[in-house]
């Protein structure tokens, strides 16, 4: 018997969870070379999309508890989807998912939700780029620096300068004047 079966056509929006399910039910994966899997290259295109979203990480049973628990809160069935997909990390998101969320919910309600999603919700595993992972050689290692990658090398001189090297406002990055006429 297959994994997913349709019941009823149109009969409601999907979590991005449910997506994800149906995709690998079809045989999706990760595998570079893709020609085992019943599933068309576009679809890969979504796959690769939701294996990197909160999704990846979100279980049946999440969701379940999730649902059960959120129903208090009286959330349109759409921001309870938005949700569930986005998984959004602090209040602020919230604004952007809850129709009227100012007039609707106190601020200390918004905290409640976003701890309920905190709680019932994993969120996506962090996976590192290959070129984020440092090979031992001191001297090509990237270092994250306020969400810039830096190298080891403008690291050491930022060191430098915190160590006394003063550049006044009026300097360049070498300590040259520069013209601020």
């Amino acid at each position: 018997m297959p994994a997913a079966v349709l019941l009823q056509a149109n009969a409601g929006a999907l979590t991005n969870f449910e997506v994800l399910d149906f995709f690998r039910a079809r045989g999706a994966s990760k595998d570079p070379t893709r020609v085992i899997a019943k599933v068309a290259q576009s679809e890969y295109k979504v796959y690769d999309y939701l294996v990197n979203s909160p999704a990846c990480s979100q279980s049946r049973q999440n969701i379940n508890e999730f649902l059960e628990k959120v129903k208090k809160y009286d959330l349109a069935k759409a921001e309870i989807l938005s949700v569930l997909n986005t998984r959004p990390a602090g209040p602020v998101d919230l604004f952007a998912i809850i129709e009227d969320c100012e007039a609707r919910f106190p601020d200390e309600v918004l905290q409640e939700i976003i701890e309920l999603v905190k709680k019932t919700l994993p969120p996506p595993p962090v996976e590192m780029d290959p070129e984020e992972i440092p090979d031992g050689n001191e001297e090509t290692a990237t270092l994250e620096h306020k969400g810039d990658k830096i190298t080891e090398d403008q690291n050491e001189d930022e060191e430098e300068m915190d160590q006394g090297d003063e550049i006044s406002e009026d300097q360049n990055d070498d300590g040259e004047q520069m013209d601020t006429s």
